[in-house]
């Protein structure tokens, strides 16, 4: 109704988030899976052709099973993307908003600071997710919370030359799937993503989602897996509504004890709570309301869920930020966690 927006400031309006139904019905299998590697908020995961790469703050380190991680190369800040070139050439971006490709920094247009994801097409252009113009890529949290809307999509062509800008105002955009010429987006802020076209045009593809959406990576049959970072959570949408609570709180508490999303829960007593999350008789039900969570969704080629990995409310592999499909198993970042998981894919 056209009056709605008038009549919401008198009756209130309702806070409602996507039920976890359909391909998104909850499951254990992120917190049954072994463990691949322990490894300190592990981050970016790259397969390349004879290794698997994950980073974890300012280093990029060599997984592989039964022995520790072996630390391959380290930057002067943390790596926020990673991205292989079909030729071959390791191309990282860092919290400050620096580009190296083949250990070599790229020049980047004055509009490029938050580099949240980076992806090669076939034919070797690079596709650069820009997140923020305000925050950096660890303060999304503060982006979300003052609802941001200022990141950008750019493109460089396979012959090299500038960054090209071919959409802004995103909300947060998180993750790249270069399909043919176009390109599909995760905006985490929101919930939804986008095909974009050499032009620039974008179509919503799949919206409503229960999560923030991370980054995208190709499956082995030609679909996509999509990594959510955190769940959406009623009193985190409701507080987002109340814009004088939120100033305050940005202002008066510190980013930790937010009422925001989070890659992991349940590590301090100063953290906020929701009424159905406090534990009863010492148990954490694994279908409250929570902060952080564990989730993985695989898309079909026309990029619609087929069914997803979960690490409930009471589960401990939360803030899977990336995936990597390689020779058969699925590796799953998770943050929260401290690990790199690894599931076959044909038990999937």
């Amino acid at each position: 109704m056209i009056l709605d927006p008038i009549l919401d400031v008198f009756r209130g309006k309702a806070v409602t988030i996507p039920p976890l139904d359909g391909a998104f019905r909850p499951n254990t299998r992120l917190d049954d899976a072994p463990a691949f590697a322990e490894l300190i908020e592990p981050d970016n995961l790259l397969a390349s052709r004879d290794r698997l790469l994950a980073s974890s703050g300012n280093a990029l380190y060599s997984i592989a099973a039964g022995v520790a991680p072996v630390v391959v190369e380290t930057f002067p800040s943390a790596v926020t993307a990673l991205a292989l070139s079909p030729s071959g050439e390791l191309t990282v971006g860092l919290e400050t908003g620096k580009l190296l490709i083949s250990g070599k920094e790229v020049s980047l247009p004055a509009g490029i600071r938050c580099i949240t994801a980076l992806a090669y097409a076939e034919d070797g252009a690079l596709w650069l997710a820009n997140g923020s113009a305000e925050h950096a890529p660890s303060q999304w949290a503060a982006d979300l919370m003052t609802k941001g809307a200022s990141g950008s999509l750019w493109k460089r062509d396979a012959a090299g030359g500038d960054f090209r800008k071919l959409a802004g105002e995103l909300a947060f955009p998180y993750g790249l799937h270069p399909i043919g010429g176009d390109v599909l987006v995760s905006e985490s802020w929101r919930h939804q993503l986008v095909r974009f076209g050499a032009a620039g045009s974008g179509t919503t593809i799949l919206a409503h989602l229960p999560g923030y959406p991370a980054r995208l990576s190709p499956a082995s049959d030609g679909g996509a897996w999509l990594a959510l970072f955190a769940p959406r959570n009623r009193l985190i949408e409701f507080v987002l509504q109340e814009t004088h609570y939120r100033r305050d709180m940005i202002d008066q508490v510190p980013p930790a004890y937010w009422i925001a999303p989070a890659l992991a829960s349940s590590r301090s007593f100063l953290e906020p709570l929701q009424c159905g999350g406090i534990r009863t008789m010492g148990i954490h039900k694994p279908w409250s309301p929570s902060r952080s969570y564990g989730l993985v969704v695989r898309l079909d080629q026309k990029m619609q869920p087929q069914f997803s990995l979960h690490s409930r409310a009471n589960g401990t592999r939360h803030g899977i930020c990336s995936v990597a499909d390689r020779d058969g198993k699925l590796f799953i970042a998770s943050r929260g966690g401290d690990c790199v998981l690894a599931i076959d894919t044909g038990a999937l």
